[in-house]
């Protein structure tokens, strides 16, 4: 069955005729909330996590060797309730890993789960046979069947299957930044996230080393998701299939699931106690759909309270000073947080500004001491430089367009990229090692866009420049309602199979994604 058949049929099974019902559409985030169907914890009454971080099992001349053990746990996400969970070593979220920029290093997956994953290290410049590319499934440890039996509706003769255990190669030859990794399997992506499958990945390097940024224990990596509980504390998710072999989801949720309750590190509305100084905090929006305005309430004295020095690519070449930061889904934002600015025992609450009911509250500091800070944040950064149009093929004229849209596919409602749902010879676009190209970009609906293999600039936003939230290189475009945007792309100097697609993770796996060959 071809996969737009399939994909048509799947609809038809679920008296799928409009999946987008009434409110599937806010103006902050393209999606349907799921309701949780038991009563919900108080704000601010659980301690914030910090996800450990992963030590390597050896070092040797290839770099530093990790591993991870995919598997089912059961965590304490909501107060005195068991939760199943899907995560990396058992945790959600799963381990942080620190590299160095220039050191190698391999990360050993074991997959424990009933059903195959696909590990991507989102903002990794990575060769394609480790970037995670959908179909280079990795399937359960012990026999979890042939390649067929796990892509229904598709055959990829290119596609790397393991069994038990693969090796990622990662050369890390980028700047320090804050990545992230998390499974990537096609028409799977959204509801394996949404069960637990995502860590961070940080990088370091000597140019950061040498900036007076917050380190340690005021260097704060922070995951924000939704998510929606059952009864009994389980996590809702509106799957077709819970046991996640027929893809799919219930109608309504096709334009993208949104969660009741904000999870910070794992952990509902969390509180974290802090001293009177400069925090950074690497905000990651790992939520499948929802879009946030993070807001500090109160301000600091004379606002400007976040302060960034980083977005997707690493840090900026000059701080910008925001009183809010708007995060669409997969991007990151390093912000520093001067809580000096604030009285002890003052309390701050961090907002969202598109939320509403419980998605309205994120966390919340507590001040608790005064401490000595010998911190800054410089008037210029070690960011890399940015591109100018000019060094583009047609000096500014875009090269390509790609539309993301609400489009039929098999004759039932879907999303697609140039009018051409995902298979994995469908090539959208072929760029030559290391090239520079300018791309338009534009959208029906809110769409973050993207990339793999490949870094951007935003040049400009429909008839003027870019918006006030997008500096610095990114891997992850915000794309509003009826917006095109213009970007000027480099691509990486390794060949291959790459994909670019929409990170709301239900449009993703309803075959909004495309190929990229690199050449």
């Amino acid at each position: 069955m071809k996969r737009r058949t399939l994909l048509g049929a799947l609809a038809a099974a679920a008296g799928v005729a409009v999946p987008f019902a009434g409110g599937w559409r806010g103006s902050t985030s393209t999606g349907l909330l799921l309701p949780s169907r038991r009563p919900l914890p108080p704000p601010f009454a659980v301690p914030l996590p910090i996800p450990p971080v992963l030590r390597p099992v050896r070092t040797d001349a290839d770099g530093e060797h990790y591993e991870v053990v995919q598997r089912v746990a059961r965590a304490e996400i909501l107060p005195g309730v068991a939760t199943e969970i899907w995560g990396y070593n058992g945790s959600f979220p799963g381990p942080t890993i620190v590299s160095r920029s220039g050191r190698p290093i391999v990360v050993r997956h074991r997959n424990e789960l009933p059903v195959p994953t696909v590990a991507h290290l989102h903002g990794g410049r990575t060769p394609a046979a480790s970037d995670g590319y959908p179909t280079d499934l990795l399937l359960p440890a012990g026999g979890g069947g042939d390649h067929a039996a796990h892509m229904p509706g598709m055959f990829d003769e290119h596609a790397v299957i393991r069994t038990g255990e693969r090796e990622y190669r990662y050369p890390m030859r980028q700047p320090a930044g804050t990545l992230w990794y998390h499974d990537h399997r096609m028409d799977f992506t959204g509801p394996s996230v949404w069960r637990g499958l995502a860590g961070f990945h940080l990088v370091t390097d000597a140019a950061e080393d040498e900036v007076p940024l917050p380190r340690g224990g005021r260097d704060l990596p922070l995951m924000l998701v939704d998510r929606s509980f059952g009864p009994d504390g389980e996590l809702l998710y509106p799957s077709l299939d819970p046991a996640l072999v027929r893809p799919g989801v219930r109608d309504g949720f096709g334009a993208g699931v949104l969660g009741d309750v904000i999870l910070v590190n794992g952990a509902p509305w969390p509180v974290a106690e802090v001293d009177g100084a400069r925090y950074r905090l690497r905000l990651l929006n790992a939520s499948n759909a929802c879009r946030y305005r993070l807001v500090l309430d109160p301000p600091p004295p004379g606002g400007g309270g976040f302060v960034q020095v980083g977005a997707d690519g690493g840090l900026l070449e000059r701080p910008v000073r925001h009183d809010a930061v708007e995060l669409a889904p997969a991007q990151r934002f390093d912000v520093v947080v001067d809580f000096g600015r604030y009285r002890t025992g003052q309390e701050v609450t961090v907002l969202n500004a598109f939320g509403a009911g419980g998605t309205a509250r994120v966390m919340r500091f507590r001040v608790v001491r005064a401490a000595a800070d010998d911190t800054a944040v410089p008037a210029t950064l070690p960011g890399e430089p940015g591109l100018t149009a000019g060094l583009a093929a047609g000096r500014g004229v875009p090269a390509r367009t790609m539309r993301f849209r609400h489009d039929v596919i098999g004759g039932r409602p879907g999303w697609t990229v140039n009018g051409v749902p995902f298979a994995p010879d469908a090539v959208h676009a072929r760029v030559g090692r290391g090239a520079v190209e300018v791309w338009r970009l534009t959208s029906d609906f809110h769409h973050p866009v993207h990339l793999h293999g490949a870094t951007f600039r935003v040049l400009a936003r429909s008839n003027s420049g870019p918006g006030a939230y997008d500096a610095g290189w990114r891997d992850t475009l915000d794309l509003r309602p009826a917006e095109q945007a213009t970007i000027v792309a480099r691509f990486g100097e390794e060949p291959g199979r790459y994909v670019m697609h929409c990170h709301n993770l239900e449009h993703e796996d309803m075959a909004m994604m495309g190929n990229v060959v690199v050449t």
